[in-house]
């Protein structure tokens, strides 16, 4: 799999937002809607709430992925499993394997999200963790180290939330990239299409349509 164009790598620096920024609502995308009724309707975080279960976590481990999980809407499980020979922050991309196919795929990244992991790794490595080009790019944060699960991920969203009074899951957190990519005008939908790794277009254009799409707190979500 090639790695993403320059144009791709240039549209996410500038159009990715820094977590810990204040968020504002993009201009809807100007492309025929998508009404797919066979499809339950994608829930996003709406940007006030994204930014307070941003302050509220307390490593720069997972702030790094919770920024990698907006700015690439990659499946959560997809990125916990990445190695890191495949975090490429020259390049400001990040290697994944997609989940159904096992098609690897560089995806374009948010400069913050380096800035954060490499906090995170400094941190680590100086504690002893594991380096090396084929070691897991997150772990636990003390000995043992062990790779950093999909269960610990769920658990720690479910922590920071507790003082919240939310709700979120890990999907969540790709419906809200997928709605920025998708709500951007100057970014092409095919472009969020293969961000995405959606086989159809249609699946993509879900989140086009500002109206339908529920904002998390809602009961209804998509796996897309």
């Amino acid at each position: 799999m090639r790695r993403p164009t320059r144009h791709h790598l240039q549209h996410r620096r500038s159009t990715t937002r820094s977590p810990s920024q204040s968020l504002t609502d993009t201009p809807n995308h100007s492309i025929t809607k998508c009404h797919c009724s066979t499809k339950r309707i994608p829930r996003r975080i709406p940007d006030k709430l994204f930014n307070e279960l941003f302050a509220g976590l307390t490593h720069n481990r997972d702030r790094a992925l919770l920024a990698f999980w907006v700015s690439t809407a990659a499946r959560a499980e997809e990125l916990l499993s990445v190695a890191q020979q495949h975090a490429d922050p020259g390049e400001q991309v990040i290697g994944v394997t997609r989940r159904g196919s096992e098609v690897f795929q560089w995806l374009p990244a948010s400069p913050d999200a380096f800035v954060w992991l490499r906090l995170y790794q400094e941190e680590l490595w100086c504690k002893g963790s594991p380096r090396g080009r084929t070691k897991p790019l997150w772990c636990t944060l003390r000995r043992p180290w062990r790779p950093f699960t999909y269960p610990a991920g769920r658990a720690m969203l479910i922590r920071t939330q507790a003082m919240l009074g939310s709700n979120y899951s890990l999907h969540d957190l790709r419906h809200t990239g997928a709605y920025r990519m998708a709500q951007d005008p100057e970014m092409p939908i095919t472009d969020v299409q293969s961000i995405l790794g959606h086989a159809s277009l249609s699946t993509t254009q879900i989140y086009t349509n500002h109206q339908e799409l529920h904002q998390a707190g809602d009961d209804l979500q998509v796996a897309c």
